[in-house]
């Protein structure tokens, strides 16, 4: 069973609707996956549902955004299997009007640059709970400014070190989003820990109730998986893979189904669920 648990939509910054990420993943053969929108699960139960028609089983699931404070770093926590969502409405309502503030910055500071308006990126944004960088940035595109390398110029304007239209968002502590997932009965997964630089922040965690890493992810290279491995077998952490994919939205060529999730790992985040409803 071929699994792929990161998955993004228009829910959030992908460039797929979910009817067309069931059908990619049925395509792909890719027989379980899980929808990892930003901050939100409105559309996990829209995506079990089309799953189920398709015979692709979709895992419930969300990736929350949050902060290492002692390095001042961002940090990912995916959320699986979540039996209480409506316990993480505060927490997504709370993270989505921080992005909301920061994304008006962001667009402020590059219309100043382009020709682009307010409406131009809420079009590309129609759909999604929130306005994000990827939508201000085809807004670009459209007006013409685009390259034959998205991605160099996404780092340029977005890049949290240099990026000339980057706004900072305001997330809670990572420790914060592990308890609140545990209490809504999820399971909480540290996302591409390379991709952010947390992979010192990952045994800090485990200590705190973390449940897993994601060993197998686009941005971690072979020796830098090899090092996820050990840690996460060291401290006992479920290994998850998914691709991180956005569609049109992805950093580099990332389809369905381009890093997966072994079966014993599905098997094992199954149980560690078990595990954390019996301490509920």
């Amino acid at each position: 069973m071929v699994a792929d648990l990161h998955c993004h939509t228009k829910i959030s910054d992908g460039s797929t609707g979910i009817d067309e990420l069931i059908y990619i993943a049925k395509k792909m053969n890719v027989k379980t996956i899980s929808v990892t929108d930003h901050d939100t699960f409105a559309g996990a139960k829209r995506a079990k549902i089309l799953g189920q028609r398709q015979g692709i089983e979709v895992i419930m699931g969300a990736e929350f955004s949050a902060y290492d404070y002692s390095r001042e770093k961002n940090v990912h926590i995916l959320c699986y299997m979540c039996d209480n969502p409506d316990r993480l409405l505060g927490l997504c309502k709370k993270t989505g009007e921080n992005t909301q503030k920061a994304a008006a910055k962001m667009l402020q500071k590059a219309m100043r640059l382009y020709p682009i308006s307010p409406e131009m990126v809420s079009k590309k944004a129609q759909g999604s709970t929130n306005v994000f960088k990827h939508h201000i940035m085809q807004a670009i595109m459209d007006a013409g400014y685009s390259t034959p390398d998205y991605n160099d110029m996404f780092e340029k304007l977005f890049d949290p070190a240099s990026g000339t239209v980057y706004a900072k968002t305001e997330y809670p502590a990572a420790e914060d989003v592990i308890a609140q997932i545990h209490s809504a009965g999820g399971v909480a997964v540290l996302a591409h820990p390379n991709l952010y630089d947390n992979v010192e922040l990952i045994k800090e965690l485990a200590v705190k109730g973390l449940d897993g890493v994601e060993v197998w992810s686009p941005s971690s290279n072979e020796e830098q998986t090899k090092e996820l491995y050990e840690i996460a077998k060291g401290n006992n952490l479920v290994m998850t893979g998914g691709s991180d994919f956005h569609g049109m939205y992805s950093k580099s060529k990332c389809p369905i189904g381009t890093c997966t999730t072994p079966i014993e790992q599905i098997e094992k985040l199954k149980k560690r669920k078990i595990e954390i409803c019996k301490n509920m």
